[in-house]
């Protein structure tokens, strides 16, 4: 067992192998479910980026090798189909509201994309849309060697800010997810949450109106919001891994081991300062630079639960709508590489996702009270290789997949019920090797665009 980042012993995949060669010389069925019992993962890493949908990312990519399940084509509304063209690497804006969303799925046929704000005819239907390969060279060379989830849906049509609630807390807490505005008279904080005076849209019940309360999930005693608050408190996977004494870190914009703060909009997604319990207590020094996943990778002090979000002016690395795909992903190879080749390789599982659809065309129908299908890709020396994993998954499937590798309760039913991914390990397997990534170039004319137009830090879309 090694000291600092890690408390989980190692030794699960030789107890695995044990188990099975014994088992077979004894003329024992072993199951696949008691083999993942067993498991080396010591660190789990989510990379968290910004709005795209499945077929927007690995639908060109899977309807040409037939690997997953991707389209060339998207229905409109009056029922034809257009084909998915070839997007700039600079990201088209789509307007992406927990209404934006409904109405692209139009209660599962997937054909009121056009409706949205940003993808009418006059735009070039801009979110019928499918990068190729040699745009997102990393997360293809990912995908290709490691495993792909074709059936992973957002846990609700919300854009980011309740796509970053739901993801450590397992609820909407009651918000919409819609994402929070200023509110007159009130002093401007950074980012969206408990010390950002802004406001965001809740329900006391699923069928009661829409009021507006501080965009804070407040602390037990009700601290936190910058006014009297509503919204219950509840915990969250941060502390689950604290209450069991295991590491974790938010590699985020901003926070007490970051750098000072920067232009609101890195702020808006590091997910702590939504939560009075992180922003307000000693959770707020486990939020550091994104950098430092590269140093502690190469270091091996990689905690056991590493949170990887956008960083940069104007979130430069998200991937978000008016930000450069080709940025975002050398981010992504610069990062996995590093975990790579770092000591930790050999005890890790690291899921690559979207936040949300951004809003992009996608094909497949979310089941009833979900959102559209993102992209999912899973990088693990115990990945199986080249594996499409087609049971369905949401983002509460991660969560789960980390409760169960380091014995957490549930936070809610979403992921209580959730499936954990076990189809895209094996961890009898022998360890898959790193995969080469590397970075394309970003022409300087696209870099000026981005400075000269940065991404709205309040993301009203």
């Amino acid at each position: 067992m090694r000291t600092g980042s890690s408390t989980v012993p190692r030794w699960g995949a030789w107890t695995a192998r044990l188990a099975l060669a014994l088992g077979a010389a004894m003329g024992m069925a072993v199951s696949a479910g008691s083999a993942q019992a067993a498991t080396p993962i010591t660190h789990v890493v989510i990379i968290y980026q910004e709005n795209h949908s499945f077929d927007n990312v690995l639908g060109y990519w899977c309807a040409v090798n037939k690997r997953c399940n991707g389209t060339r084509r998207g229905r409109l509304p009056n029922g034809s189909t257009v084909p998915l063209t070839q997007p700039p690497d600079i990201v088209p804006n789509v307007v992406h509201t927990n209404a934006a969303q409904r109405t692209a799925v139009d209660g599962g046929r997937m054909d009121g994309f056009a409706k949205i704000s940003g993808c009418a005819k006059a735009t070039g239907y801009a979110c019928y849309s499918e990068y190729r390969p040699a745009q997102i060279p990393n997360l293809i060379a990912l995908a290709g060697r490691f495993a792909v989830s074709d059936r992973t849906f957002a846990m609700n049509p919300v854009p980011s800010f309740g796509a970053h609630v739901e993801l450590v807390a397992q609820t909407l807490d009651g918000f919409t997810g819609d994402n929070p505005h200023v509110v007159a008279g009130n002093p401007i904080g950074p980012g969206w949450g408990c010390d950002s005076f802004l406001d965001a849209p809740w329900r006391v019940t699923p069928t009661s109106g829409i009021v507006n309360v501080p965009s804070c999930v407040p602390a037990k005693d009700g601290s936190g919001p910058y006014r009297p608050s509503p919204v219950p408190w509840v915990p969250t996977i941060m502390d689950r891994l604290a209450g069991k004494g295991l590491s974790w870190l938010l590699y985020a914009g901003t926070g007490a081991g970051a750098e000072p703060h920067q232009p609101r909009a890195p702020d808006i997604w590091s997910i702590c300062p939504l939560f009075a319990d992180c922003r307000y207590t000693a959770q707020w020094n486990r939020v550091v630079r994104p950098s430092q996943v590269l140093t502690d990778a190469a270091a091996g002090t990689l905690p056991n639960v590493s949170i990887l979000l956008p960083y940069g002016p104007a979130g430069a690395t998200s991937q978000h709508n008016f930000e450069s795909m080709r940025l975002g992903d050398n981010w992504i190879g610069r990062a996995v590489s590093a975990i790579e080749n770092g000591p930790d390789w050999g005890s890790t599982a690291i899921f690559i996702t979207y936040d949300d659809c951004g809003c992009f065309y996608d094909h497949v129908a979310p089941p009833a009270g979900r959102g559209i299908r993102v992209p999912m890709v899973i990088v693990s020396p115990y990945a199986r290789a080249g594996f499409t994993d087609s049971t369905t998954a949401t983002f509460s499937s991660m969560l789960a997949y980390i409760e169960h590798t380091f014995g957490l309760a549930a936070l809610a039913p979403a992921d209580a019920n959730a499936y954990d991914f076990r189809n895209a390990f094996d961890y009898t397997q022998t360890p898959l090797p790193p995969v080469a990534l590397g970075r394309t170039p970003v022409p300087r004319s696209e870099l000026r665009r981005i400075a000269a137009h940065p991404a709205d830090a309040d993301d009203p879309t």
